[in-house]
């Protein structure tokens, strides 16, 4: 009965230890992506091409 309990914690804090890694990793992943997407903006706004365009 107390290996049960002893595993099932073991089991729970392994899952919550899972679960905080991917919620760190997507944290950095999505501060990656705003990094990105601010340098290729800014990029255009230097070369003048944002907008794509003219329509006529």
């Amino acid at each position: 009965m107390v290996v049960k309990i002893i595993g099932a914690i073991i089991v729970i804090w392994i899952a919550f230890s899972l679960i905080g890694f991917l919620f760190k990793a997507i944290g950095t992943l999505l501060i990656v992506a705003a990094v990105a997407t601010v340098g290729v903006l800014a990029y255009g706004a230097i070369k003048g091409k944002v907008g794509g365009g003219q329509i006529r």
